[in-house]
């Protein structure tokens, strides 16, 4: 390799011969040999915009042997291994990049990984870094490649760096491989040239974390690609998932990324800073290939610190590709647990949860390692010493090392302290946070009040408050929901909706108020209430394992008494009778008049309406989420069918009154054929705890388990469920929205899971007045599967993204009326008891 970089004291960049030598597909991987074995199947071509194509490959041969084309389509698919398994087989990863953290997350979690490559000459990838400062190892198997590489923070001549304020989503502006060869390499002076060299066939090259490549295909090539996560690079990746934008927007154009006010924040949080120094750096920083975009108000925020910098770091960032000086440019004001979650991120918020926490539970002798890129990620540090304050106020066993990490993949920090479960709000802001303990300790008081036998399956709360970070240390102050806590004065929140004149506040009724208030508003939940401030809650601790840790693991008739067992705990929570409704609840429902949604179908129960209080704001949530559905489910984009989401508004309700079906009962008086009840609406299989029951010993040799799961048969743990966790999420609303996680997480998917459900439930999901009323009629409004498909598609999560991964057959559907039967036809034939 020709460089001029060779003194950097990060990564190198290595080309390498000789570790495909026993691969078949040094011999295999021609054109003309893989037209023989491929040649009708299909693969994904890379082209220069956001919408994915593919092609079969005799037909992409065809074309590239006949093309002219400035910038070729080349094959880059990703799914090539699930296309065509054979090509699998025919290479291995070389033993130098075997270690690969992401291998713990199951194969359809896990971000995309590797990429078959096939172009013809003048073909290649324009300038980029690989996505979440991945590193990665490529090999050609035929034809010849030209490569260009610039270490970390040196942005090619040409190429701007976009980095969104808000979410920190990075795009790049680049000409394409040859363009740039043609019209940008020769203005370089020879100290300005890249790293250079022309790979053969058998050559593998290595390209570290966060540097910058562009290839240029001087002959048709075959190649295979693989980015990995190891010990080396693994706190970068997690850097790069972390809230903000400014420290995205370093590691990849260095300091031009920077505003000046930045470097003076680095001033005051680094050590011995010289400002004659930092005079040279802001003239160095007024570059013109780094741009921050404009969406939103400038945020407030302030360099993260970790420990003592010298300042020939922060003014030399070409020597400084350092996960320490990177740090310092996070934003200590976003947070993972309430920040807006970047599409170009490799792995969701979720995902990225459960894979920190796997890491954790499964490579102890890497935990110091882990603790460090969960810092960065998610704050953990943070998050650590807020339980810690809270475990000492209340007297609680102290956490060992072992304890100091989230567990699961909640939106909320949990952490499991000997016998207790610690739960921080923090999701979607103080606001949010307050409503949602609020609600959860109402429901808690209502529950022991009413004596149902659910309480035997909800953990004991054993103490709950807030928890106040304060001139540099933690403060606890007891709340137990009732009444407002004395910390409202010093925070940021409008308090004239929140009724004064109740047992608890912030409990269903306000929290139906704030949840109306706030659909569909642009406003980044992150910037709504006291970013210092958190409610917690303490419960006990349930003996046994979550759900999702056995899923693969339990018996098949566990998992049908699992079904029955939610089947009755939702009939006694859908039977709990709610809070009798506020004044203040009331006299705001008739200000909803003045609502365009209900200008002619909301009036108050005075007025002679006819539609029940409680489902007032139930009905404007969904009419104010309707307004951009078509734009929320684009950008969630694949797998949702392109031609689903243009012709989904033709589908729902234009008014969502209409789903109450009210008709004239035999005495003349208007009645709604559906019941308002209480609805959990999280129950997923990370929030179901399974104990132990027995140990079965078979005979055969195999054994069937949960959910189609098939496994050797010997000593085998039988489980059944216990306790049903996280009642954060509660809300008065129609019944059938329970059933929407528990039939896809839960059941994935299968039918006759939900047929056992439905018989242990019993509950109708329609009155008996309305179960008549439905034999008259031929409107969809009658249709139990239409509704669940109406509240799939205006749910705040990616539900539409599950039925289509579960579903795969569906994605070819021309109608949404072919998918709701398809996943809810069978709510069609459920009655119920009366």
């Amino acid at each position: 390799m020709s460089t001029n970089h060779a003194k950097r004291p990060c990564s190198l960049t290595v080309l390498i011969s000789g570790l495909a030598n026993t691969w078949s597909a040094t011999h295999a991987w021609t054109p003309d040999r893989l037209m023989v074995d491929y040649g009708d199947k299909v693969f994904r071509i890379s082209q220069r915009s956001s919408k994915k194509a593919s092609i079969k490959f005799r037909d992409y041969i065809s074309y590239s042997q006949i093309q002219h084309d400035e910038d070729p389509l080349y094959i880059f698919d990703d799914k090539f291994g699930e296309v065509a398994p054979g090509l699998l087989k025919d290479y291995s990863v070389p033993h130098l990049f075997q270690e690969d953290w992401f291998d713990v997350l199951e194969r359809d979690k896990r971000p995309p990984f590797r990429w078959l490559i096939i172009g013809p000459e003048r073909s290649g990838a324009s300038w980029h870094v690989d996505p979440a400062l991945t590193s990665a190892w490529n090999t050609l198997l035929y034809g010849r490649k030209r490569w260009a590489l610039y270490p970390p923070g040196r942005v090619p001549l040409g190429v701007t760096v976009h980095v969104n304020e808000d979410d920190g989503d990075v795009s790049i502006d680049t000409p394409t491989s040859l363009q740039w060869w043609l019209d940008f390499y020769p203005l370089l002076a020879d100290e300005e040239k890249p790293i250079e060299c022309t790979q053969l066939p058998g050559e593998t090259i290595y390209v570290p974390s966060g540097w910058w490549h562009c290839v240029l295909n001087l002959e048709t090539t075959v190649a295979v690609t693989q980015n990995f996560v190891n010990s080396k690079n693994f706190e970068f990746v997690c850097l790069d998932m972390a809230p903000g934008y400014r420290h995205k927007g370093l590691c990849r154009a260095g300091l031009l990324a920077l505003e000046e006010n930045a470097l003076e924040v680095v001033k005051e949080n680094a050590l011995h800073v010289e400002e004659s120094i930092l005079r040279d750096v802001r003239q160095t920083s007024n570059g013109k290939r780094a741009k921050v975009s404009e969406s939103g108000k400038e945020p407030n925020s302030e360099i993260a610190r970790r420990g003592a910098i010298n300042v020939h770091d922060v003014c030399n960032l070409e020597f400084s590709y350092d996960i320490n000086f990177l740090a310092m440019f996070l934003d200590k004001e976003r947070d993972h647990y309430n920040a807006l979650w970047s599409s170009g991120n490799s792995i969701g918020q979720r995902e990225l949860r459960e894979w920190l926490w796997t890491l954790w539970v499964g490579k102890p002798g890497h935990r110091d390692l882990i603790w460090k890129g969960a810092c960065l990620a998610l704050n953990a540090g943070k998050w650590s010493a807020c339980m810690g304050a809270i475990c000492s106020f209340h007297e609680l066993q102290f956490p060992s090392d072992d304890e100091k990490l989230p567990v699961g993949t909640g939106s909320n920090p949990v952490y499991l302290v000997a016998d207790n479960v610690i739960k921080i709000y923090v999701e979607d802001g103080l606001e949010a946070s307050l409503h949602s303990i609020g609600t959860e300790l109402e429901f808690y008081s209502l529950l022991c009040e009413y004596g149902s036998s659910l309480k035997n399956h909800i953990p004991d709360v054993l103490a709950s408050g807030i928890v106040i970070f304060e001139r540099g240390s933690y403060k606890v102050k007891p709340w137990n929901g009732k009444g407002l806590p004395d910390i409202m004065d010093e925070c940021d929140l409008n308090l004239d909706n929140i009724s004064r004149d109740v047992d608890f506040p912030f409990g269903i009724w306000s929290k139906k108020q704030f949840e109306y208030r706030n659909a569909g508003t642009s406003e980044p939940s992150h910037f709504r209430g006291h970013p210092s401030v958190w409610p917690y809650i303490v419960t006990k601790r349930c003996k046994g394992k979550l759900l999702s840790e056995l899923a693969d693991r339990i018996l098949w008739e566990d998992t049908v008494n699992l079904a029955s067992f939610l089947g009755e705990q939702l009939r006694n929570l859908h039977l709990m009778p709610f809070p009798p409704l506020c004044d203040l609840f009331i006299r705001e429902n008739n200000e909803y008049k003045k609502d365009a949604h209900y200008n002619s179908i909301f009036k108050s129960e005075t007025d002679g309406g006819s539609i029940p209080a409680e489902w007032k704001v139930f009905l404007g949530t969904l009419n104010k989420k309707r307004k951009d559905v078509v734009s929320r489910l684009f950008n969630w984009g694949d797998p949702i069918p392109k031609l689903l989401i243009e012709r989904v508004q033709e589908y729902i309700p234009e008014d969502f009154e209409n789903i109450l079906n009210i008709f004239q009962c035999g005495k003349g008086v208007p009645e709604v054929c559906r019941t308002c009840t209480w609805i959990h609406a999280d129950i997923m299989d990370d929030n179901i705890i399974m104990e132990p029951s027995s140990v079965g010993s078979g005979s055969g040799d195999t054994t069937s388990g949960g959910l189609g799961t098939t496994y050797s048969k010997g000593e085998l743990n039988l489980w059944r469920p216990s306790h049903i966790l996280d009642f954060g999420n509660m809300s008065v609303g129609d019944p059938i929205c329970d059933l929407i996680p528990l039939y896809l997480d839960v059941f994935k998917g299968d039918s006759r899971l939900l047929k056992k459900f439905l018989e242990s439930y019993q509950l109708p999901l329609m009155s008996d007045a309305g179960q008549k009323e439905l034999l008259n009629q031929d409107s969809k409004f009658y249709r139990t599967s239409y509704l669940a498909m109406c509240y799939c598609i205006l749910h705040d999560d990616n539900i539409l993204g599950a039925i289509f991964s579960i579903w795969k057959e569906l994605r070819m559907s021309q109608s949404w009326e072919d998918v709701e039967e398809a996943v809810w036809g069978e709510l069609n034939n459920y009655t119920g008891l009366t």
